[in-house]
């Protein structure tokens, strides 16, 4: 674990380190900091006016500082002589209560106190388009089923290689990779970890993909709902929790159904409660709802959830039990915020635990052909504004996220709200010129 920065530039030979801080809307910024001086920038921390940003910030507010996580770095493979690290953001010597790593952080300490080590796993989805987003970077990736198809995704061989190979050679323990349900569309797995270091993970992920894809002349995406019609790019997470020590699995109990322990039971009960309220920052932008609200797709299920359902290993509900002592949450997509996807979910399930919080009636019908029968389960919002509104009502969520975030968050998001519907569009012409 690495805690001296600039050491660690000695060994490695790096000339420069990116400092990076995730926003409110998951933009990730950075500043290029040359070695010799982030000795300073770990002590005191690099500089940003964080109204130039997505944080909820005017320009007379003083300097925000980056303050880089030493035990974040890592070394780009594609660029060896740069390093990404993490950072803290604070601003006149408080953390910034509203910044995700810090929500993260304090939520995770919380656990901690109550004995609990969360960890988890991510499946972040992405397309493969042209360098201009206009069409599938494959014209031969055009099968009405292409989940697994073996030549679409050996035809891409040159990218999926190179990024698990950075991957194998970071120790992340990259296991498998595939062509996703949709033309174009790619999943690759790496083993579970801690939820701070999968959320580091996460975001130098996305970067270390668009920038391999940008290297051979083409984009990545990890839009919802980059293609109509297409399965959309969904951000699975799996869940355990874990003594303290990272030894025992707290969610274990083989003499439970599932193998899901009571703890597993209750911590399930709190995603379960809050889960319309979740989506706000599970699902975070426009185009989210056209992935869980969306028709069924080109190649038949859409994969995604539109109703709070929980089942055993079954992929047509919102959250699955694939195997003792974990859960899968099938929710998220490819917008969401690496931080505050695992800090809502620390804070539910610790919601969860704390009322002893029941998940509700195990269903195990296909939700896409018999969904219409289940009566009793809420409906996902249809649109972003719901999902705001929702969250907003859930005054226990936000509190658990915390005050500043949860103001900061809401005014942000019906901000974009509204400029969404200031946008004016072809579809308002075609359906209304005649009336």
């Amino acid at each position: 674990m690495t805690e001296d920065l600039a050491k660690f530039a000695k060994e490695n030979n790096i000339k420069y380190f990116m400092v990076s801080y995730t926003d409110l809307f998951g933009g990730q910024r950075a500043k290029l900091v040359p070695a010799q001086a982030i000795a300073g920038m770990q002590a005191d921390g690099a500089g940003f006016a964080g109204f130039a940003t997505y944080l909820d910030m005017t320009p007379a507010h003083p300097d925000m500082l980056a303050v880089p996580d030493p035990s974040s770095v890592i070394q780009l493979p594609w660029k060896p002589q740069v390093a990404w690290v993490a950072a803290n953001c604070v601003m006149n010597d408080q953390k910034v209560d509203q910044a995700p790593r810090n929500v993260l952080n304090r939520l995770l300490a919380q656990a901690s106190d109550m004995g609990l080590r969360v960890k988890t796993g991510i499946e972040a989805e992405f397309f493969l388009l042209s360098r201009d987003g206009s069409v599938l970077s494959d014209e031969y990736d055009n099968a009405a089923k292409p989940c697994y198809d073996q030549q679409a995704v050996m035809r891409r061989y040159d990218v999926i290689e190179e990024i698990c190979d950075y991957m194998l050679e970071l120790g992340w323990g990259p296991y498998q990779n595939d062509h996703e349900d949709a033309n174009g569309q790619f999943e690759m797995n790496w083993e579970f970890d801690d939820a701070l270091r999968t959320a580091d993970k996460h975001s130098f992920f996305k970067f270390m993909v668009k920038s391999v894809a940008e290297k051979h002349g083409i984009r990545a995406t990890f839009m919802p709902k980059p293609v109509e019609g297409l399965t959309g790019n969904g951000c699975h997470a799996h869940i355990s929790v874990w003594d303290t020590a990272g030894k025992n699995n707290a969610f274990t109990d083989d003499s439970n159904e599932l193998g899901l322990s009571e703890q597993g039971h209750h911590f399930l009960g709190g995603i379960m409660r809050h889960a319309s309220a979740m989506a706000a920052i599970t699902n975070p932008t426009v185009n989210s709802y056209k992935r869980i609200n969306a028709p069924r797709t080109v190649s038949g299920a859409t994969w995604a959830p539109n109703t709070v359902t929980w089942s055993g290993n079954n992929r047509t509900h919102m959250v699955r039990v694939p195997g003792p002592g974990r859960f899968e949450l099938r929710l998220p997509d490819g917008a969401v915020n690496p931080y505050l996807l695992q800090a809502v979910i620390v804070a539910a399930g610790i919601s969860g635990l704390n009322k002893k919080a029941d998940p509700g009636k195990r269903h195990d019908i296909d939700m896409y052909a018999e969904g219409h029968t289940v009566k009793d389960a809420p409906q996902l919002p249809l649109n972003l504004l719901d999902a705001i509104r929702t969250y907003k009502q859930d005054t226990e969520l936000c509190e658990a996220m915390g005050e500043e975030f949860s103001n900061a968050y809401f005014k942000l998001k019906m901000q974009e709200w509204n400029s969404f519907c200031s946008h004016f569009s072809d579809w308002e012409k075609t359906n209304t010129l005649d009336v």
